[in-house]
Order: structure tokens, then C-alpha cells, then sequence
């Protein structure tokens, strides 16, 4: 067999191998077809998403009360007796809400730990629908559990349905529940199900205050078919405040569990897009997927000690499934590895096809590419802003065509790798490059084992490599389809991770993307570097991105299908009697330009907070209307501890509002603070003393989400002689049903600005406490 044929061969199983580390990671759906009614139904589930996620159903809306009360509709379809929670929540950040909790619960034949499924049912504020996040989770524990009752299962341990409120304000229904309610105390495991985004794989992830070995034990032998999940995510979650209910459960209440989230399509987390008809059917099924193993096994086996002393690594592979070894094996394996590779360089210069002055060299092109795809990548994103500026206008820092350019970075690096390789390529040269990259990757791989042990795994396409090379010193005739089917697991462990950095970081981390391309291509290079001309392959990998940009450009502007975000809220501040228009925008549209004539830069100094920090960029001047303020009573106790001076304080609506901020200058201490008889806890264990009233870090004091205008009652304490003066913003969000301020309705190519208050009327006024 020709020499061109074998080539062909082997780029074949390298572009099967990059499909299938996508494509063979979800189950298939169809849902024509009919289901047994003991099996979860994708199609049954998603009429519980189109019934739920109709409108927006945030806090306080009436829209929650439907969602509230069709969930406890099917639940009672299910035979299970409902119990409502309801009650205030104050958590560590200072977010008060009154909020409502739906549980159930099925009793088992034994009397160990239940298992817990949980989801949240509120809805993002204030125009996102929640289809994805989370009504995709309420979804799929409904017809999970269904599907389970169906089948005539009975349970030897207790299973307990959770669906928490106000998880979008400050995960405060897992909070009320955890420190409230005494089924937490009965919890042995949990499964959260959750979203980011409205599509692609469902990522498990651990929430442990041990070792992690008994959980991904567990989850091992639950026989899951399709998992997605490796210990770098775990590690690197580890690290940042993504929080959601199941953090709470396992801060607070010590409780193991799963969570299993979904984040491709993120332009529609939080959005008005979050509908029912961008949910992604196949990552529903997939969290069907996780659930009914998880529940069929959890039921029947002890949850009594989930917690560990020993870490293990794992992650999976398509067409291995599931993969993991103990922390313990990485130190022996990066010393095997070295010695491996030593040993196979030491074996190809006895046999005189490696020698010193080729590998060292090989440094040349290795660190070249790197440093040039690096470069590139990151100044890929600033061009791309600079020429298309209304993309800061998007909250998430990933665009509609987002995926176009992620495909256009992906092939100019390739293009630079393959154009620099061709400078330094001569003939015979090809394993001599090899060397380089190894050597480079077992460097990462001892940094892993030493500063992030999650990486560890990574030691994989190393081992791979190492065989690689040693069939590249043997250079058999068939050497080429042998050594790109061992370049398959560096695909499937790096492939995922080049295009989900920029989908859940942004954009800005294209960077990323550029480098992992280029430390997977120099995996590659075996395959790679028996082709006669790289030069041409960098040609055609550049003109693919050239294509891939043009699309992008294409797709670059606001339409229906892809509607721009935008801003506008109305600001009427008592004490200084003025009322503005003010927006979060740097590019006005049609929508916002009316009202910004004559503009200037905006200068607000406390303002409702924020997920990305994001601040109004201009204000102008706008008509007053009559909006009542609202009462605010402050008292002062008769008797007080020496040294402190003690007040009670009501503040009540004059009108329908969904949410009031407080603030004070963060230097001013209180020796304790309660909202509606509630305090604030401590921060998570460990990370500071900071507290939001005590010891404090911000001006933020309080943010209250108000339910049928519950009156806010304060009871605090500071040292005496000080006297904090307090900012009181209040906020409804009915901008556009004001008849006084008769603001239209966007265009269909237009929707709310996500993250950020938005749609509001906000009255700002100060007290003193005196």
C-alpha cells in the first residue's frame, strides 16, 4: 500500500477521532418515538420545560406562583404528598428573600440516608423564560421519577425531592433548607441538575469537603453510559465562585452530591432566548442520562459515608467510558514516564535515528509556534472588537457566532504550526521533532503533579507519545494508521477543553484555544510529519480560517434570531429632587438613542450589584413623574448596652416593587444586624473573617427581594457616637408598563440586557440613623 494511501488513512482516523470526542458524548434522541413507560422520555420531559418556561418566573412574579403550583400538580399526579417551605433566607452575602421550597418525599424499605434530587424552579431576573436554567432540571426529575414509579421499583432508601426557590438571588431555598428544615440532616447524597447555557454535553461535577474517591466510586459503579467529566474541571471549579444549591448543602449542612450542568449556546443563559425552542433536546436526554442510573442505584445501596481521605483522578473517553486511578499513582507515573522516555531517546541514539543536536533543536519550532499561535489568539479578540465593537455590548463574553471564531482560531494556529514545522522539517528529522514536545509535556505533567493535581491525567497522551516515538525509531511500513490511532486519546482529553475555555470564560480566553491547539498538534506530529508538504497544509488551515471569519462577519450583526442587548432604567432620586435616564450600553441602538441626546458619562455611586460588576456608561436628564416614596421609620432603643447605640428600623413600599438595596460605607461595622429576624452567616469556612455586617468588604449592606410587599424590618447595632447615613434604592420592574413614562416595547431584534437591573423604576433616597 502506497505511502499517500496510508496518509490518507491515518488523517482520516485523526479527523474521525476529533467528531468523535463531540459527537459520541450524548445519547441520540427521537422523540417520535414511543417510550415504555417505566423509561425516561426526553419528550415527556420537555412538555414539563414548554409548561414552566412560558414566561419569566422570577421572585415575586406571578409567573412563579404557576410554575409553583404546576409542579405541585404533577407531584400530586404521582401519588407523593406535598410539603411546603416557606420562610426568610439571609445569606452570607447579605441577600434576604422570602422564599418557597416544594419537596416530596417517597419512603424506602430501609432506614439509612436519603437520597436527594434537586433542582431550582425559579427563573433568572427578569425576562428570562428559564427553560435551560432550570426548568430543563424540574424537568428531568419529574419524568425521572415518573419513569421510576412506572417501573414498580421500590426503594430501600428514602428519596427526597427538592425544588428550592430564589437559587438565581443567593442560592437562598438551598440555604432555608439546609439550616431549616430537618430532612437535611437525613440527606446521605444529592444530585443537583443545573445550567449555563441552553446546550451540549452535561458536565458532572463533585461537591465533597473530603476526598472525592467514594463519590467517583459511587458514580463508577452507577453505570452511567454517557459521562462527561474529568478531574481538571473538578479542580478548577474548586477554585471559583460558581456556586449553586448543592454548594450550600455541602458548606452548611456537610452533604455530598453531584451536580450536572450543561454550558454550550451560553449567549442564552439568563436571556429572554432561554426558551423552550433552544433547549438542546440531546442534552436533556443526556441529563436523563445521569438520573435514572444515579437514582436506580442510590436507592438500593447505603448512603451512609460518602466523605474520603484520598483524591483520585478521572476523567472519560469516548469509547472507555469512565477512567480514574488515585492521586497516589501520579508521582510514580510521571517517574515511569520520564524513565520511559529516557530510555526510548537513549535506545533511538544506540540505533543511531536520534541524535542530540536534531532534538535539541526541535526546541526551535516547538517554542516559535507556541509563542506565535499564543500571540496571535490573544490579539485575535482585541482585532475582532475593535472591528466589531458591539460585541462588549453582550454580557456573557460569548456571541451568537462565537463558534465561528473559536473554529477560525483553531485553524490559524493550525496554520502557523504547520508552516513553522515545515521551516525547521528535513528529511529523517520527523522523530527527532518528536522529542521536544515530549519532553515539554512531561514538564507541564510534573508542574500538574505538584500545583494542580486535577491535570495529572494529562500524563496519558504522554505515555501515548512515548509509543509513538518508539514506532517512529522502528519506522515500520504501516507506522502511519498505528501511530494515529495513539494520537486518539490526546483528541478526546485535549479536543474538549479548546473549545469549552472560550465558551464558558469568554472569548477573551481565544488564547487558550490557540495554545492547546498547539500543544495537541505537536502530539500529532507523527501523523503530521510524514506528509511531503506542510507548507500546503498551512496554506489550506489558513484559507479554512479565512472562510470561518467571513462566516463569522457574516454573522456578526443583530437580527431576530440573534437580538441585541440593551439597557434602560429610570432613575428618580428624592433627595436631590432629579430624575435620569440611564443605560449600561457604550453603543446606543435605536431603542436606547432617544433618550441619551445629550448624554454624559455616568457617576452613580451605589447601584444594585451585578454578576460581572457592569456599571451604567451614561446618564441624561429625565421628565419627573409621580412615584411614591417609600416609609421609612427609624427608632432609636430607650435603653441601650453601653458603648452601642441600638435603632429598629421599617421600611415599607408605596408601591409595587421587586427588590431593595441598601448601602453604607463599608468602614462602618455593625456589632450585629438582622433583617426580618434573620442574620447573616459567615463567609464559607476558611476563605476570610470578612462579613457583610461585621466585618466588611463593600458598601453593599442589604439586598431584599420583596414578595407582595413585605414590609423590611431592621434591628441593628453600632458603637455609640456613629451615625451611618444609609442609601435606600428601590426598584420595580415595570419600566415599560409605566403609562407616565410610556416607554415602547423593544423591536423583535432586541432584548433585555442580562446580568444587570434592568426595565426599571428606581427610587433612590438616603436616612441617617441619629
Amino acid at each position: 500500500m502506497s505511502k499517500q494511501i496510508l496518509a490518507g488513512i491515518a488523517l482520516l482516523i485523526i479527523i474521525s477521532g476529533v467528531i468523535w470526542s463531540f459527537s459520541g458524548t450524548r445519547p441520540q434522541v427521537d422523540v417520535s418515538k414511543e417510550v415504555p413507560a417505566g423509561q425516561f422520555s426526553t419528550a415527556r420531559a420537555f412538555e414539563h420545560v414548554e409548561a414552566l418556561a412560558q414566561e419569566p418566573h422570577y421572585v415575586g412574579s406571578a409567573a412563579h406562583s404557576k410554575a409553583r403550583n404546576y409542579i405541585v400538580n404533577e407531584l400530586e399526579k404521582l401519588g407523593l404528598l406535598i410539603e411546603m417551605q416557606e420562610g426568610f433566607s439571609l445569606n452570607r452575602e447579605g441577600t434576604l428573600v422570602r422564599a418557597q421550597n416544594i419537596l416530596a418525599r417517597i419512603k424506602g424499605t430501609g432506614d439509612g440516608p436519603a437520597l436527594l434530587l434537586m433542582s431550582h424552579y425559579d427563573s433568572a431576573m427578569h425576562s428570562s423564560p428559564g427553560a435551560s436554567d432550570a426548568a430543563s432540571g424540574v424537568a428531568t426529575i419529574l419524568e425521572g421519577i415518573r419513569a421510576y414509579r412506572a417501573s414498580g421499583k421500590v426503594p430501600e432508601n428514602d428519596i427526597i425531592l427538592l425544588f428550592t426557590d430564589a437559587e438565581e438571588l443567593g442560592l437562598n431555598g438551598a440555604d432555608l433548607f439546609t439550616e431549616d428544615h430537618p430532612w437535611a440532616k437525613e440527606v446521605g447524597l444529592a444530585l443537583n441538575f443545573e445550567s449555563r447555557g441552553s446546550g451540549g454535553n452535561s458536565f458532572m461535577l463533585l461537591e465533597t469537603n473530603s476526598g472525592n474517591r467514594t463519590l467517583i466510586n459511587h458514580f463508577s459503579e452507577a453505570g452511567v453510559q454517557f459521562p462527561v467529566t474529568n478531574s481538571l474541571a473538578y479542580s478548577v471549579y474548586k477554585m471559583l465562585p460558581n456556586d449553586t444549591d448543592l454548594t450550600v448543602l455541602r458548606e452548611q449542612g456537610n452533604i455530598n452530591g453531584f451536580n450536572f450542568a450543561f454550558i454550550d449556546d451560553h449567549f442564552d443563559y439568563h436571556t429572554a432566548t432561554d426558551i423552550p425552542e433552544n433547549l438542546d433536546l440531546r442534552t436533556l436526554a443526556h441529563q436523563g442520562s445521569y438520573l435514572m442510573p444515579l437514582l436506580n442505584y442510590s436507592a438500593s445501596v447505603p448512603l451512609n459515608n460518602f466523605s474520603s481521605e484520598e483524591d483520585v483522578l478521572f476523567f472519560n473517553l469516548p469509547g472507555f467510558n469512565f477512567i480514574k486511578y488515585p492521586y497516589s499513582w501520579i508521582m510514580p507515573m510521571v517517574i515511569l514516564s520520564f524513565t520511559l522516555l529516557l530510555g526510548v531517546i537513549i535506545y533511538g541514539m544506540l540505533k543511531r535515528r536520534l541524535e542530540v543536536k536534531p532534538m535539541v533543536k526541535g526546541f526551535l519550532p516547538l517554542l516559535l509556534s507556541l509563542f506565535l499561535a499564543g500571540l496571535l489568539g490573544y490579539f485575535f479578540w482585541e482585532l475582532v472588537l475593535w472591528f466589531y465593537p458591539q460585541y462588549k455590548e453582550m454580557e456573557h463574553g460569548f456571541t451568537y457566532n462565537g463558534y465561528w471564531y473559536i473554529g477560525a482560531v483553531i485553524f490559524l494556529s493550525l496554520a502557523v504550526c504547520f508552516y513553522v514545522y515545515h521551516k525547521f522539517r528535513k528529511p529523517q528529522n520527523s522523530r527527532q521533532l518528536l522529542v521536544a514536545p515530549l519532553l515539554l509535556w512531561w514538564v507541564i505533567i510534573l508542574l500538574a503533579a505538584v500545583y494542580l493535581k486535577g491535570a495529572a491525567y494529562f500524563i496519558i497522551p504522554v505515555f501515548f507519545g512515548i509509543i509513538q516515538l518508539l514506532i517512529m525509531i522502528f519506522d515500520p511500513k504501516w507506522k502511519l494508521p498505528i501511530v494515529a490511532f495513539f494520537s486518539l486519546p490526546a483528541i478526546f482529553i485535549l479536543m474538549p477543553f479548546i473549545v469549552s475555555f472560550p465558551v464558558a470564560l469568554g472569548l477573551g480566553m481565544l488564547v487558550l484555544t490557540a495554545v492547546l491547539v498547539n500543544l495537541l498538534f505537536v502530539l500529532l506530529w507523527p501523523v503530521f510529519g510524514a506528509f511531503r508538504n506542510n507548507q500546503l497544509l498551512g496554506f489550506l488551515s489558513f484559507l479554512v480560517f479565512m472562510v470561518l471569519f467571513v462566516i463569522a462577519h457574516f454573522k456578526s450583526d443583530f437580527n431576530e434570531d440573534r437580538p441585541r442587548p440593551n439597557s434602560l432604567v429610570y432613575l428618580a432620586d428624592k433627595d436631590a429632587g432629579v430624575a435620569t435616564w440611564n443605560t449600561y450600553e457604550e453603543i446606543l441602538d435605536d431603542y436606547t438613542a432617544p433618550y441619551f441626546e445629550n448624554a454624559v458619562e455616568a457617576q452613580q455611586k451605589h447601584w444594585f450589584g451585578s454578576k460581572n460588576g457592569s456599571n451604567f456608561s451614561k446618564t441624561a436628564v429625565a421628565p419627573q413623574i409621580m412615584l411614591p416614596e417609600p416609609y421609612v421609620s427609624v427608632q432609636k432603643a430607650v435603653i441601650e448596652p453601653e458603648g452601642e447605640d441600638i435603632y429598629n428600623i421599617k421600611i415599607a413600599p408605596n408601591r409595587d416593587i421587586n427588590r431593595i438595596e441598601l448601602f453604607a460605607d463599608k468602614e462602618i461595622d455593625f456589632n450585629y444586624f438582622k433583617a426580618n429576624a434573620k442574620e447573616a452567616g459567615d463567609l464559607r469556612p476558611g476563605s476570610s473573617d470578612l462579613h457583610v455586617h461585621k466585618n466588611r468588604w463593600w458598601d453593599n449592606l442589604l439586598a431584599y427581594y420583596a414578595v407582595s410587599k413585605d414590609t423590611l424590618r431592621l434591628e441593628l447595632s453600632v458603637k455609640e457616637g456613629i451615625h451611618p447615613e444609609i442609601t435606600l434604592l428601590e426598584a420595580s420592574y415595570d419600566l415599560h408598563e409605566n403609562m407616565q413614562l410610556q416607554v415602547p416595547a423593544r423591536a423583535d431584534d432586541m432584548i433585555p440586557r442580562p446580568f444587570v437591573l434592568n426595565d426599571a423604576i428606581v427610587v433612590k433616597r438616603t436616612f441617617k440613623l441619629e
